[in-house]
């Protein structure tokens, strides 16, 4: 399982480079991210190097952000692959709320990011499809 971090953002001219400033200067690195936007604010979805690094120093400069148990998941980089991962989803039960691609050093794989309604299942559910799942540790090795 993987630690999100979800960022409540401004919607206002500098606001995403003021972030990932911050994060730089701390030597976090991003690896995997999404942002969805309303009229008046963003939601930064961040993977990182660093979670803990990246949540003080955000914190400190107050950004309002929560962490979220989301599941990473290696999919081989070929035409319908990830379709395989989202039937094994769906005929576990799991729905996917979202998922986002993640940014890899490798050419026979892509990484994606999926927050489930139900970790657990989700894990399983992959796992037992031989899906293999992507760590914090994994991540900071990237």
């Amino acid at each position: 399982m993987l630690k999100q971090l979800t960022v409540f953002v401004e919607n206002k001219q500098g606001a995403l480079v003021d972030i990932t400033d911050t994060l730089a200067a701390n030597h976090v690195n991003l690896r995997a991210l999404s942002i969805a936007d309303t009229q008046d604010f963003g939601l930064l979805r961040l993977i990182v190097n660093d979670n803990d690094t990246a949540a003080s120093v955000l914190q400190e400069k107050g950004y309002v952000l929560k962490i979220t148990d989301v599941i990473g998941v290696k999919i081989g980089d070929q035409p319908g692959k990830l379709s395989t991962a989202l039937s094994v989803l769906a005929q576990a039960g799991v729905n996917v709320e979202y998922l986002y691609a993640f940014m890899a050093r490798t050419e026979k794989h892509a990484y994606v990011v999926i927050r489930p309604t139900d970790n657990a299942a989700a894990e399983k559910a992959l796992e037992a499809a031989s899906f293999h799942l992507i760590t914090n540790a994994d991540v900071e090795k990237l």
